[in-house]
């Protein structure tokens, strides 16, 4: 199976990291960097004028395109079994917005998390868009598909995590945040937030201190802020 991915970042760096890419398309000459890569692959690159290109490609494509091979999941024995002492998981609760998804990929990738779990139903999977809006952080944080939510974070306790999860209905802030472990950190929809089940198998929740007229943020924000502020106090 293929999928199709665009933006000049996302397929640069799908090259760059190996990933098997088909055949690249290109709407004209200007993306020398892209065209340069593709040579010094073996790459196969078909130049359209803009009417084809359109017709070929997702919209906002910005004049390129390649055919790649499918984004794989890892299981959560496989992220487990890797590795690293204390590491750092998000998870995310019916997040269905490609666009948050491919914004938390970065954050999770600019603060060395080890991987985002996400439920294999009632949520956003690796998409064209999602790919398009990591600029290319696709390619280095693992993404562990699982069946239940629930059930995913009972194993992890039993592995020595501490499941955090993240609402405004708590006096803890994410600077109570204990980094001196291996940790899971729960985000939740863009609308709901977490689910009731989820929430009360966290360990403990925390917020966000905000002192605006607005007391919530988008969740691909508030996963930055946490994420940031664990990657600042384990200091890396």
């Amino acid at each position: 199976m293929a999928t199709i991915i665009t933006g000049k970042n996302t397929i640069m760096e799908a090259i760059r990291v190996g990933r098997t890419v088909y055949e690249i398309y290109i709407q004209d000459h200007t993306n020398r960097e892209i065209l340069k890569l593709a040579r010094e692959n073996n790459i196969p690159f078909t130049f359209m004028n803009k009417q084809t290109i359109n017709e070929t490609l997702p919209p906002n494509h910005q004049g390129v395109g390649a055919k790649i091979e499918d984004y794989t999941y890892l299981t959560l024995e496989e992220a487990l079994a890797k590795p690293k002492n204390q590491k750092v998981f998000v998870m995310l609760d019916g997040l269905e917005d490609p666009h948050n998804l491919g914004a938390i990929l970065r954050s999770a990738d600019a603060f060395n998390v080890d991987g985002i779990i996400i439920p294999k139903k009632r949520s956003v999977q690796l998409t064209t868009a999602v790919a398009k809006v990591s600029t290319g952080a696709i390619e280095h944080v693992d993404v562990i598909s699982v069946t239940n939510l629930h059930q995913t974070i009972l194993t992890l306790k039993e592995n020595g995590f501490w499941v955090v999860g993240t609402d405004m209905n708590t006096n803890e802030t994410i600077h109570d945040i204990q980094v001196e472990t291996d940790l899971c950190i729960v985000i939740g929809s863009e609308g709901r937030g977490m689910s009731r089940l989820i929430r009360d198998h966290c360990d403990y929740i925390v917020k966000i201190p905000m002192n605006g007229h607005v007391n919530s943020l988008n969740a691909s924000v508030s996963a930055a802020l946490v994420l940031y502020e664990v990657f600042r106090r384990k200091g890396e």
